[in-house]
């Protein structure tokens, strides 16, 4: 057993190994009679009752009714005619304003003699314009595109194709359980490019068909296109190794396909894995992540352009339409995109369907999520140079755009270095790059940078959140600095899949990126210096006080941005995932070789369970009570706990090779269920050879 104290040492609470903190209440300390400091030994006991008294009474409602794993409502807002309106007659306004500021800027008060320093800033400036426009078209209707009619049966035939590389098979078991139990009727292809035996073997026993090649080039593209030569099949949709499809993904999806004119069916990338080095603090009960804004006004406002493009996963294509355009693009590591810009410039047609359909592993650390976007940006700026789409013969004007605002999107790093340097450049050496009453720029620069704010919450729909979005342009900035730089460099770039599962043997600190440091550390000499100079200690003088201190200012905000993206980066909580799969809170009935109890936390991988009396010391069956059937699986001990009423909790690790049971889990865990009631109708499929 282990206790933890706040740092104030005034509440405490109790929890167990493998196991999240047993409920209690931490909203005002325990009571302490007037005169009379309670003894430690007092608190603990205290906390241990009242621990108890908790945890008997979950085991009592578990009997009542089981509580399985939820995740924040998957559904697009709801579109408010108003709020649209409001938003777009507030961004045309600051598109107004914007313009009539930079103008006014360029005529009137750029400080030529210290060019040096005025003219980046307003190139700066005119870059975050523009950046502003190209948000407002991506925007301007979230709502816009077809509807498509649910699909109970279909003529098509439909595959399912999930690639993989180095995906460990916890990792995999749910997201070939899930997709091989998805109507209507299809086939499960399951792509190894690291042709491994246990994983076909894992393949066949949750009714996956198997497929591996002997010639690994192009990575994902490559493993795709190959499937492409023996699949048959007119519809292929494509799942990470780590998404884990809803039962509703095709039916939902498919009927898209109705307009033969459709290529792709793209929908949102979501993640169950709620503590992710990406998420909110409070994705617990909205699931927001940083990838929010993109998935769900983003992309969505791009149907209005017919701009929509894959993103990698949980997609649908047309294999005539693939076929057509060479199949999956090769020679970039972002073959998605890319191969989107063909099938546009070929006349297809893409639809964004803005539901969760499937859920993934988010990046759990920063080490894999400068890995994932550095690779993006990476092959962003190789379909710059391959096929630029704002070249590229075949596009619309509002295609062009659309994609301008997503490709170009990454130099969006160079201004935010930018922002973090001039103030410093302007502390030490008393330069003012504005030619203008203080007074008149600031009134001037407050009013527009507001107008420019607000469109963008506006816009974003609830998605877009400033201090999130500021944190996270800090965190991704070295990796996004290096990504443009391969426009210029050209380098070899290689496929590299993001770390999933298990990353390491123990929690350890993410070295901060050496750019972060930098910037520190010249945040802290300019700030040392404005100090020093105020002081009189140093040779130089502010001409303009106001400007100083306006700048000095503007250094503190960077400065707590990037302590909060250094402290985010180094966090121990996004250390190394020492487990090998996610562990949600459930509360459930069950048996431990014969004897009653209550699941309080489960994976694919393990669980921990609880009971009034005692448990087993050496267990081997346990059976979950699951809503339609029980589960039942092999386990031994890793860990117990002796509770002052006689209760026990223990925490088991299931035995390997049992995916049948397994797959049967992944519904209970990420489906609430929904899919049990047709894992036994499923029939081992033939494994396949190397084509």
């Amino acid at each position: 057993m282990v206790r933890k104290r706040d740092r104030t040492g005034k509440r405490w609470g109790v929890s167990f190994p493998f196991g999240p903190p047993l409920p209690v209440p931490i909203g005002t300390p325990f009571p302490v009679p007037s005169g009379t400091p309670r003894r430690a030994s007092e608190r603990r006991a205290s906390v241990r009752r009242a621990s108890v008294r908790r945890a008997s009474a979950r085991r009592a409602s578990a009997a009542a009714r089981p509580e399985l794993p939820s995740f924040p409502d998957g559904s697009a807002p709801a579109g408010s005619g108003v709020r649209d309106r409001v938003a777009r007659v507030v961004a045309l306004l600051a598109l107004a304003v914007t313009a009539a500021y930079l103008t006014w800027r360029a005529v009137a008060t750029v400080e030529i003699a210290v060019w040096w320093l005025s003219l980046p800033l307003y190139v700066l400036e005119l870059h975050a314009a523009v950046g502003l426009g190209l948000y407002t078209l991506a925007l301007w209707d979230v709502q816009a595109g077809p509807r498509a009619r649910p699909v109970r049966e279909t003529r098509l035939r439909v595959a399912v194709l999930i690639p993989t590389w180095n995906e460990s098979l916890e990792v995999l078991a749910p997201t070939i359980a899930a997709a091989v139990a998805l109507r209507p009727a299809h086939e499960t292809w399951v792509l190894d490019d690291s042709d491994r035996p246990p994983v076909a073997g894992l393949a066949g026993e949750l009714g996956a068909y198997y497929l591996r090649r002997a010639d690994r080039s192009h990575a994902k593209a490559g493993n795709l296109n190959h499937a492409l030569e023996v699949v048959d099949a007119d519809v292929v949709a494509v799942l990470d190794a780590d998404h884990v499809a809803r039962p509703a993904f095709l039916t939902s999806t498919l009927g898209y396909f109705d307009d033969e004119r459709v290529a792709l069916v793209q929908t949102p990338q979501d993640f169950y894995n709620l503590e992710s080095f990406e998420h909110s603090r409070t994705a617990a009960r909205d699931g927001f992540n940083e990838q929010s804004l993109f998935y769900r006004a983003i992309l969505p406002g791009k149907n209005r352009w017919q701009a929509a493009f894959w993103c990698g996963t949980n997609a649908l294509l047309r294999v005539a339409a693939l076929r057509g355009v060479g199949g999956v693009a090769t020679g970039t590591v972002t073959e998605d995109i890319h191969t989107t810009i063909r099938l546009h410039a070929a006349g297809w047609r893409t639809v964004y369907h803005n539901e969760v359909l499937a859920r993934g592993l988010a990046a759990g650390g920063a080490g894999q999520y400068l890995l994932q976007r550095r690779r993006w940006g990476t092959g962003a700026m190789q379909v710059l140079r391959a096929d630029n789409p704002l070249t590229i013969p075949g596009l619309t004007v509002a295609q062009r755009l659309a994609y301008a605002f997503t490709l170009l999107g990454w130099f969006d790093a160079w201004r935010s270095l930018g922002y973090l340097l001039l103030p410093v450049a302007v502390l030490l050496t008393g330069a003012v790059p504005i030619r203008a009453p203080i007074a008149t720029f600031a009134a001037a620069f407050a009013a527009t940078f507001t107008l420019q704010q607000l469109t963008l919450w506006l816009l974003g729909r609830g998605w877009q959140r400033p201090w999130l979005a500021g944190l996270f342009d800090l965190v991704r900035l070295p990796s996004n600095l290096a990504a443009t730089l391969a426009l210029f460099v050209r380098p070899r770039a290689r496929f590299e899949v993001t770390p999933k599962g298990r990353t390491g043997a123990r929690p350890r600190r993410t070295p901060t990126p050496r750019i972060l440091w930098a910037v520190a550390v010249a945040s802290a000499v300019g700030a040392a210096w404005f100090a020093a100079t105020l002081a009189g200690r140093t040779p130089l003088h502010y001409g303009v006080p106001a400007a100083a201190f306006g700048a000095a200012g503007w250094l503190a905000l960077n400065a707590v941005l990037v302590t909060a993206a250094i402290g985010r980066i180094r966090a121990i909580r996004y250390g190394a995932e020492r487990r090998v799969s996610v562990r949600f809170p459930v509360l459930l009935r069950a048996r431990l070789d014969g004897v009653p109890c209550s699941v309080e936390d489960l994976s694919v991988t393990g669980a921990r369970v609880s009971a009034p009396s005692g448990l087993p010391g050496d267990p081997s069956v346990l059976v979950l009570e699951t809503p339609g059937r029980p589960i039942a699986l092999r386990c031994a001990p890793r860990a117990r706990a002796d509770r002052p009423d006689g209760s026990t909790s223990l925490a088991v690790e299931f035995q390997p090779r049992q995916w049948a049971v397994i797959g049967a889990l992944t519904h209970v865990l990420f489906n609430a269920g929904v899919g049990l009631e047709v894992v036994s109708e499923l029939e081992p499929a033939t494994v396949g050879a190397v084509a």
